[in-house]
């Protein structure tokens, strides 16, 4: 490892941590300032650890709030050894010297918001930073998952992508959009799971500083690009067929968390907190 690459490790790691805090600090205040004679919403704030001392994270999660049923904000800095299949999936997605040294680095957030309100879109985010012996690389991106669309909310959460998109490069914003159809595309119900957002995964240029920078971007986007369509669904009534149409939208999504993402899959065989991995889930669900 170049030496420079522990002050990079650090300084991402404490940027997703940064990043971390602003967003629970903004959905509570969303929380405060949301009618209702509930109490407002506070994340409960729980340390993780990893298997062998291969270090931890926050795991912070809100039950039962005004505007959210449930949310979580992750955060999680871990190291250690790879086991035999997440090491055999790193040699084949063509991580160089996976064979003969296995040793990982990890530093992200994530995050996942199912709310109350079914006229309120539920969303994901995620930002990571990743190393191995012979390589480094970012990931993440974020999506958007109504039960019931809008198509205001839709270009309003594309057009802020977009937006972060452009000062890195013309081309990232079509190119991750159609990774994002993609990777959340769920095929054994020919559907994609929401109406789509950017991802991207190995993300190495050559340049650290520059994909650094652009990660922040994606980060740093989310708040502008989610809170307003969450504040102004907040409060719209609903009815009984709508908190229907929710929770089967919500087995939709719980589907695909459990048989086809990639970050639940590392989570679990890299020995991480399950209940931090398995956090994106639902509260309640149905199915039909």
């Amino acid at each position: 490892m170049r030496p420079a690459m522990d002050d990079q490790r650090r300084r991402a790691a404490d940027w997703f941590r940064t990043l971390r805090d602003r967003i629970t600090e903004s959905f509570e205040a969303l929380e405060d300032r949301a009618p209702g004679e509930a109490p407002a919403g506070r994340f409960e704030v729980t340390p993780t650890a990893r298997a062998d001392d291969g270090g931890g994270g926050i795991m912070s999660v809100m039950r039962g709030g005004r505007v959210f049923e449930k949310v979580g904000v992750n955060w999680s800095e871990v190291h250690g050894t790879l086991a035999p299949r997440a090491q055999a999936a790193m040699a084949a997605r063509g991580v160089p010297g996976m064979a003969d040294d296995p040793r990982f680095w990890a530093s992200g957030i994530s995050l996942v918001a199912h709310m109350q309100n079914p006229h309120a879109p539920a969303v994901h985010m995620n930002t990571r930073m990743f190393w191995t012996p012979g390589a480094w690389w970012f990931g993440g991106g974020s999506d958007l998952n109504p039960c019931i669309e809008y198509a205001d909310d839709t270009a309003h959460f594309h057009d802020t992508l977009r937006a972060a998109c452009a000062p890195h490069d013309d081309g990232y914003y079509n190119r991750f959009k159609a990774w994002a159809d993609e990777y959340f595309y769920i095929p054994h119900r020919g559907r994609a799971r929401g109406v789509g957002g950017i991802f991207y995964d190995d993300l190495n240029t050559g340049d650290w500083e520059a994909d650094f920078a652009f990660t922040q971007a994606v980060g740093a986007a989310f708040l502008p690009a989610f809170l307003p369509l969450a504040e102004a669904r907040m409060t719209q009534p609903f009815t009984d067929a709508d908190r229907d149409t929710q929770l089967i939208h919500r087995g939709l999504y719980a589907e695909y968390n459990l048989v086809y993402d990639r970050g639940t899959k590392f989570g679990l065989e890299t020995g991480h907190n399950a209940d931090a991995v398995l956090m994106s889930l639902p509260p309640l669900a149905k199915w039909v």
